[in-house]
């Protein structure tokens, strides 16, 4: 079992998109299916798939996307921010822009997890879980 288990999620990731591998496969919870949809939604993965397993939890398989041209992946970096010997929260009005807003920092607020711009429009703060870009 992990401690960290966001660091190892951003990790499995961060270390596929390095080998060049198509899908990566990471044990599921509640908070990083939602991780999972944010990317897609924003365009950094190809794809996702939760399948139950004999686990309880199940696992998620992650389609990686990669420019065909080039063969480089939209993600560049990912940056664990709130760890759990130091949790980092912000106000609403101290959200901050990554990549002066060619990033996306993803927040766990009380509306659920969503990225800086839509914590930002709903006036919500809460918990900086990592920056991506």
């Amino acid at each position: 079992m992990t401690t960290d288990p966001i660091a190892d999620y951003l990790t499995r990731i961060r270390n596929a998109i390095r080998a060049k591998h198509r899908i990566v496969e990471i044990p599921a919870s509640n908070l990083k299916k939602e991780m999972t949809k944010v990317l897609y939604d924003k365009g950094y993965i190809k794809q996702y798939k939760f399948e139950d397993g004999a686990n309880r939890q199940g696992s998620i398989k992650i389609g990686l996307k990669y420019n065909p041209e080039t063969k480089t992946s939209p993600i560049t970096k990912l940056e664990r921010i709130s760890k759990p010997g130091l949790r980092k929260y912000v106000k609403a009005t101290e959200l901050p822009s990554v990549l002066n807003g060619l990033g996306i920092a993803i927040l766990s607020t009380s509306k659920g997890i969503v990225t800086d711009k839509e914590a930002r429009q709903m006036k919500l703060g809460g918990e900086i879980l990592c920056y991506i870009y």
